[in-house]
């Protein structure tokens, strides 16, 4: 008795009230194991066992077989989430997995959405969902019933459990019904995990992922059409509602497609379709491995590279090679062009701006550029 009574003594107050508790945050706070990894990870889980027998392990390698990691360095590897292979292979459950099956996984339910490559909402998940190619959520009441009205391409449509009842969840399931997506209705937790933690507001939206185009695919979509080829590229933008907003110039100006840099740069996400207003549909965006290369081969094709710069020797208005096929180059606005793409270029070209001004947004200088080629093809 005089043990439990010592014991009692020191977990109250002077007062006599029980002293409360420090919620884990004390000086002798349980340490945390970090985050779960994913099944194909976990020793001695089934899911394990099929990689290790595919080949498909967390390594990644192709052609060799490991044994699967230890624990502590599941979580270790869990949590270097910057590397979008990794993102990659975790969301998807083996490399390469092509976006059939992802669509096939989403459609079905919310958790073998989640065991195939089921798309995220948080920063670094929906930048893991743009290198790997999976698809990605669009998260909140307006921010899906803009999407649905924009026609962007997706796969589901998932409303939380009593939450039909809502005025513009009520929008967006009508838009997703006339668009004939299929309407699945889960509880909040799997939103949750479906968002990656995002303000869902009881709604979210799968989005297909985007088929991107070949480079050399855009110059024989001019020749096809019996046309002098227009195409522009952008080095560095890094803004996908740039992307969009340049697709749905070029659609108005006649070019044949956007050449994006696979890395660093922005990709065909539901902010650029979006911005498109539904031009992306009809304006293919292709992805090179090396801008620079790319350039080079359009160049051994034919076509002249024009830069855009403030620097330019000539205006935009006075471009000796508007007539010819030509592929426009557009810099980010705080860096302008890089270096190797700047002398790749045949000529660069400038946009005359008032004194003072600062650079324009890399879209509108896309957009005066493509205007000032479809103008005096027309005047020619």
């Amino acid at each position: 008795m005089s043990g439990t009574g010592r014991r009692d003594k020191g977990q109250r107050a002077k007062s006599g009230k029980p002293r409360p508790g420090t919620g884990g945050h004390g000086r002798r706070r349980l340490a945390g194991k970090g985050p779960t990894p994913p099944a194909y990870l976990r020793p001695g889980h089934p899911a394990q066992r099929r990689a290790a027998a595919s080949g498909t392990a967390a390594a990644g390698t192709a052609g060799s077989r490991k044994a699967a990691p230890p624990r502590g360095a599941a979580r270790a590897a869990d949590r270097d989430s910057a590397s979008p292979e990794r993102s990659a292979t975790a969301r998807s459950g083996a490399p390469g997995r092509s976006g059939a099956a992802a669509r096939s996984g989403a459609v079905g339910s919310p958790a073998a959405g989640r065991a195939g490559a089921s798309g995220r909402s948080g920063p670094r998940g929906q930048a893991a969902a743009r290198a790997s190619g999976v698809p990605e959520t669009v998260a909140g009441r307006n921010a899906v019933a803009e999407a649905l009205r924009a026609a962007v391409p997706s796969v589901a449509l998932y409303v939380a459990h009593g939450r039909g009842a809502d005025g513009r969840i009520r929008d967006a399931i009508e838009l997703a019904a006339d668009a004939g997506l299929p309407v699945i209705e889960t509880g909040h937790a799997d939103l949750d995990r479906l968002t990656d933690g995002a303000i869902h507001q009881g709604v979210a939206l799968r989005v297909r992922p985007y088929e991107y185009a070949a480079p050399g695919d855009l110059p024989a979509r001019a020749e096809a059409a019996g046309q002098a080829a227009l195409i522009m590229a952008l080095d560095g933008v890094t803004d996908p509602r740039n992307l969009g907003a340049v697709a749905r110039s070029a659609a108005a100006f006649g070019a044949h497609g956007i050449l994006v840099p696979a890395r660093r740069s922005a990709g065909v996400t539901a902010g650029a379709w979006k911005a498109s207003a539904g031009a992306l549909a009809r304006v293919p965006v292709a992805r090179a491995a090396n801008l620079v290369r790319t350039l080079a081969s359009y160049q051994e094709a034919g076509l002249f590279a024009v830069g855009l710069d403030a620097a330019g020797e000539v205006s935009v208005a006075e471009m000796p090679v508007a007539d010819a096929p030509v592929v426009l180059v557009a810099g980010s606005e705080g860096r302008g062009l890089s270096r190797l793409a700047a002398a790749r270029c045949d000529l660069i070209a400038r946009i005359p701006v008032a004194a003072g001004t600062e650079s324009l947004n890399a879209a509108v200088a896309a957009g005066i550029a493509m205007y000032e080629v479809a103008r005096q093809r027309a005047a020619r």
